[in-house]
């Protein structure tokens, strides 16, 4: 039986739950989250796992792992559904439908448009007279106009030279703008109407502005409603030039309505999901319309879904109870396996994504969601979401687009999956590795970065999986050295990074402390190892001390020869070091690898496969390296160049602020208030300042 390989304790916990609504979480005995569920009824979900005999499963491999549950009571499956999708979000379990948390879309800012107080007599300059429009991405400003968001950059520049044609709206910056004593390019190409300068009055760019907002909002006929008003206004003055600017801006205007051919007056914001399913891999199509025009799209790919689908599918069949999983289907989704995990992907991504973020009321989706993920982001957002899986006329051609699209993108995922796998199986072969478990196959590199000997760091960068995994990657705080010295450097992280694996092996092999020639790993050392996380990774750090198949050394005989010194020390296999030496002139594709047991040279020529994934992997770490050093050099310098990036602050002010203040960290330490006491720093420009030092 299945619970035989459990504790009493554990078993008596899950008798003991209560018959109600929650969320379920499973560790192991390393302490690793495995899984993260929801449940009608706790008692009989939990119960079926450990009922029931899973070997040679997926659920079974997860099942045995089991060492200790915790579960969390709610009042509705609404409240269990979102705390299981923000638990999935925050502590990436090993066995659950996993996507990427990205939220970092762009918008379109149109500047001041909010801000009431410049009405009422507050203390104003010409650039916040005359707003501007500008693409951007960070937290928002409430007393600025947000459009958006934009599946791409690409989308809202996009955007932004559509305004310019139709309402020559200014882009340039505030600084630019009170500098200007003639017109730029973009007045004179009619794509600025020149507020600069006093070539428009600010009544009539305001007019403008309004108009560009009214139409980010899709009220295009209220716009050329407007505007033809205004022409004819124009006309009863006698006022025919002005009447004329405003003809051509309707001509822009409904000519860029004709060329979006994804253009409607019907829907305004609407989200199209589309999800297809194939090798083991998934891709959920996301395309936005905002405004009633289509902006674009973007592809997500989740993590663990093979995994996932065992484990729902197993536990669905013959369930006694109706958890929140069952929900009204499609046919194709009740008969076809790859439907169903179709669509608990498509579940998986709708709950994660929109968890906590502003979402449409409309969604079309290529598979039925189920009610109560609905019910549960109607109770989030405060508003009525629907979702449409039948759509007809343009909302099916919409729908259509994005099928076709996720198509496309999942399947160049997995011919660039496949080239991957292509590339680790040749460098196994040249180094003369097993071939037998190459998902598994484990190489760590290691760069050294600094600039004159100055913030020195090194980097540590993964491969595991046919792929890079950036929630592994560290960076370390080279300290105690001659600055310059690359190989003393490479010598401290390689011993911070191996030490305590050493030891590790050494004590489950019962042989004791390391060798008295090993050098001491100080807690400060161990405080100098930072993890960084660049990007969200499906892949969790491997559990337990294990020593990588290849250690990857950007370097040659030299770089080599300290790793050799290092390893012979901590009693580690020679055999794993690789160093990648310059070709001759250190032109790319002439490396060789050298090896630190005394191996012979290997090229491996420059279209060789290996040395693409060598390559790969030796440009990420230097990649790493460098940015972190840079980030640490910007800290210990004097950081001026903090001040010199903030739009409006010039040479004048900046000297002002440091002499005040007596140097950056003081400007960064001060309240708006003591910023606006400075001479020539208005309260608008203090509060910039804040903001971009916090």
């Amino acid at each position: 039986m299945a619970d035989e390989a459990h504790s009493e304790q554990l078993l008596g916990e899950v008798a003991a739950l209560p018959a109600l609504p929650g969320v379920y979480r499973y560790f192991d005995a390393q302490g690793q989250l495995l899984y993260v569920g929801k449940a009608r009824n706790l008692k009989k979900r939990v119960s079926s796992y450990f009922q029931k005999n899973h070997d040679g499963t997926r659920i079974g491999h997860m099942v045995s792992r089991i060492v200790r549950l915790e579960t969390t009571v709610v009042r509705s499956e609404a409240e269990a559904l979102l705390l299981e999708n923000n638990l999935i979000k925050t502590l990436n379990p090993r066995f659950n439908i996993l996507f990427r948390d990205d939220k970092s879309y762009p918008y379109l800012k149109i500047t001041g448009t909010r801000d009431a107080a410049r009405s009422a007599g507050r203390s104003t300059t010409p650039a916040t007279l005359f707003p501007r429009m500008a693409y951007y991405r960070g937290a928002v400003d409430k007393r600025h106009s947000y459009y958006g968001p934009y599946p791409s950059a690409w989308a809202v520049k996009e955007s932004i030279q559509l305004l310019q044609k139709v309402f020559k709206l200014r882009t340039c910056e505030d600084t630019v703008f009170a500098n200007r004593t003639r017109p730029c390019l973009l007045y004179q190409i009619k794509r600025c109407s020149g507020p600069c300068v006093d070539l428009i009055h600010q009544a009539d760019y305001l007019h403008d502005v309004a108009n560009a907002e009214r139409f980010l909002r899709g009220e295009t006929q209220a716009v050329l409603q407007a505007l033809e008003q205004r022409m004819l206004a124009h006309s009863e003055k006698l006022e025919f030039e002005q009447a004329a600017e405003i003809r051509n801006q309707m001509t822009a205007l409904s000519r860029v309505l004709h060329q979006q051919s994804m253009e409607t007056g019907t829907d305004q914001d609407v989200d199209i999901l589309a999800v297809k399913v194939q090798g083991g891999r998934a891709c959920v199509n996301l395309a936005m319309v905002r405004g009633g025009r289509h902006l674009g799209d973007r592809p997500y790919f989740p993590a663990h879904v093979d995994d996932a689908s065992a484990i729902e599918e197993l536990l669905s069949q013959g369930a006694e109870d109706a958890d929140v999983h069952a929900s009204p289907r499609d046919d194709a989704a009740a008969t076809d396996p790859a439907e169903r995990t179709a669509l608990r992907v498509l579940e998986a991504f709708i709950a994660q994504h929109y968890l906590g973020a502003p979402m449409p009321p409309v969604l079309i989706t290529s598979h039925a969601v189920g009610k109560p993920l609905l019910e549960a982001l109607t109770e989030q957002t405060g508003q009525k979401v629907h979702a449409l899986h039948n759509p007809r006329e343009h909302r099916r051609r919409w729908l259509e687009m994005a099928q076709q699209n996720a198509g496309i993108a999942l399947a160049r995922l997995l011919a660039e999956e496949g080239s991957q796998q292509a590339r680790t199986r040749a460098l196994a072969e040249a180094l003369q590795l097993p071939d037998d478990e190459l998902d598994a196959l484990r190489i760590e590199c290691f760069d050294i970065s600094h600039t004159a000997g100055e913030s020195t760091q090194a980097s540590c960068v993964v491969f595991e999986a046919h792929k890079l995994q950036n929630t592994q990657y560290r960076r370390y705080k080279i300290e105690g050295i001659t600055p310059g010295d690359d190989y003393a450097a490479m010598r401290q992280v390689l011993t911070r990074r191996y030490g305590r694996i050493a030891e590790a092996l050494r004590a489950e092999a019962g042989e004791g402390a390391l060798p008295a020639a090993a050098p001491p790993i100080s807690p400060a050392e161990v405080q100098g190892e930072v993890e960084v996380v660049d990007q969200a990774s499906d892949k969790m750090p491997t559990a337990g001390p294990r020593l990588p198949d290849i250690v990857l050394i950007d370097g040659g005989k030299g770089q080599v020869g300290v790793a050799r010194e290092v390893f012979q020390q901590l009693g580690l296999d020679l055999s794993i070091i690789v160093g990648v030496e310059k070709g001759q002139g250190r032109k790319v594709g002439l490396e060789e690898l050298v090896f630190a047991d005394g191996r012979p040279k290997v090229y491996l020529g420059s279209d060789s496969a290996a040395l693409m994934l060598v390559a790969q992997i030796r440009d990420e770490a230097h990649r790493f390296a460098i940015t972190g050093m840079r980030a640490q050099r910007a800290k210990v310098r004097t950081g001026g160049s903090q001040l010199e990036d903030i739009p409006g602050v010039g040479p004048k002010k900046r000297a002002r602020l440091l002499q005040r203040f007596g140097g950056v960290r003081g400007v960064a330490a001060a309240s708006v208030e003591d910023l606006a006491t400075v001479e020539g720093i208005s309260s608008e420009l203090a509060e910039t300042i804040y903001r971009a030092l916090h």
